[in-house]
């Protein structure tokens, strides 16, 4: 089958170059050319595992190519729109992007093709861009709704082994034309789950707002337990073998960010308040989600006192979280700012996600000169204060501890991820401070 995706973001890429991998023709369009320039010699802008691999294989299969201009809509079965939807300075998503692909897309548009909504838009979205399209051209076509369910760092294999395919559909034509398009994926018995536009909609909104909340639950419960004396960890293995409650998503960290769960719980949360309803549950989620990006900052500066002037601290990892180099609302760029504003100078390294994270912290001229990265993790430790894990890298599981303690000024560890045994660590001499796990003497 023919099908063009629309963007070459971290979903458009991922779908444009595993639809070609299952045999689909694929022309994935961006208006940057000098992002398809890169992708047509074989660069990619991001970094996904796996991704690279199934580029190459598919590009030299000539089942995938990468254009600027929308021709290849003209031939195509399915059109994927799977561009950006920010948030707005309000919250709200920020539909730009969506309104001049689907104008772009009516012009080139034959009968009967697929208009799939890829990206993640607001409940009613599916119905204004029908208008949007139908004011733009006479041509028969469908509009579907496909959101997509994919986590960054395993985005390739999500794809290929689907939890579920859903699709959001008003004509059962349009469906049965999906379910050929993913017909490979779902050999082992996963779902097609076919619905209304609507409610494709709120699955992926209800989706990205629950698993937040699991991740916000945990880390509300490693406070309580860090003032009770409790150890999160136990006490998470004990909830979670429960089958109910279930083990996914409940790891206490510094909190969530990258571009899905922040936008996602603010956007439904200014759905419904253009709706007139008032959803509680997202609105917590989100405030203590940010006030939580702090929790490490706060025992930092509990160890260290309010003034931080002259001290280094060493960050290991940047990006959100691993296996990707997205650091769009990481929790190490409030951690980092806040360190700076009360004085701090900051070491860090991360495998691959430096390069985004300077550019980001650039932005504010009060981190000029405040900001030094590096090759490897343990030069990053060369007269630091303290050691701060903020995301969990497989290389900073097993440490070798007697090198982090030689190259650290003060042998301290803030452990944002629970990486570490603590009566290892004690037994080695660190001062340990991690989320929710008792250390005594730590209260």
């Amino acid at each position: 089958m023919k099908v063009t995706v629309i963007g070459t973001g971290y979903v458009g890429l991922v779908s444009g170059v595993c639809f070609a991998e299952i045999g689909h023709h694929v022309t994935c369009v961006d208006i940057d050319s000098q992002i398809i320039s890169k992708l047509n010699n074989g660069h990619i802008h991001i970094y996904e595992p796996g991704l690279k691999d199934l580029l190459d294989r598919n590009f030299k299969a000539e089942r995938i190519n990468f254009s600027t201009n929308y021709d290849s809509v003209k031939d195509s079965k399915v059109v994927f729109i799977a561009v950006g939807t920010p948030s707005k300075v309000d919250g709200r998503a920020n539909l730009d992007y969506v309104k001049d692909s689907a104008i772009s897309i009516a012009k080139n548009l034959n009968d009967g093709t697929i208009v799939v909504l890829k990206s993640t838009v607001p409940v009613g979205t599916h119905k204004w861009v029908r208008d949007v399209i139908s004011e733009n051209t006479k041509k028969k076509f469908y509009l579907v709704n496909n959101p997509e369910f994919l986590k960054e760092g395993s985005a390739v294999d999500d794809f290929m082994r689907p939890d579920r395919v859903v699709v959001g559909i008003k004509e059962p034509e349009a469906g049965e034309i999906m379910k050929e398009l993913y017909a490979p994926l779902t050999r082992q018995g996963n779902p097609i789950i076919l619905m209304s536009n609507a409610s494709a909609e709120v699955t992926k909104y209800a989706s990205n707002a629950f698993l937040a909340t699991k991740i916000t639950f945990i880390n509300e419960i490693a406070k309580f337990c860090d003032a009770t004396c409790a150890d999160v960890e136990e006490v998470r293995q004990g909830m979670t073998s429960d089958s109910r409650i279930g083990k996914q998503f409940l790891f206490p960290g510094p909190g969530y960010g990258g571009s899905c769960f922040p936008k996602d719980v603010r956007a439904i949360i200014h759905t419904s308040e253009d709706l007139g309803i008032d959803l509680r549950i997202p609105k917590a989620v989100n405030e203590v989600n940010e006030i939580h990006k702090l929790y490490l900052f706060e025992k930092i500066k509990k160890h260290f006192g309010d003034n931080l002037s002259g001290k280094t601290f060493a960050l290991w990892g940047v990006a959100f979280k691993p296996n990707t180099d997205d650091v769009r609302e990481s929790p190490s760029i409030k951690l980092a700012s806040e360190l700076i504003k009360h004085g701090a100078h900051i070491n860090y390294f991360d495998p691959e996600a430096m390069g985004n994270f300077q550019k980001f912290m650039d932005q504010s001229k009060e981190n000029k000169g405040k900001l030094t990265a590096h090759n490897n993790k343990y030069d990053c430790l060369n007269g630091a204060d303290a050691l701060v894990v903020v995301t969990e890298w497989g290389e900073f599981r097993v440490p070798d501890f007697m090198e982090v303690k030689s190259r650290l000024k003060m042998p301290v560890i803030f452990d944002g991820r629970n990486l570490y045994r603590t009566d290892k660590v004690l037994g080695l001499g660190f001062k340990y401070y991690a989320i929710g796990k008792y250390v005594e003497g730590n209260l």
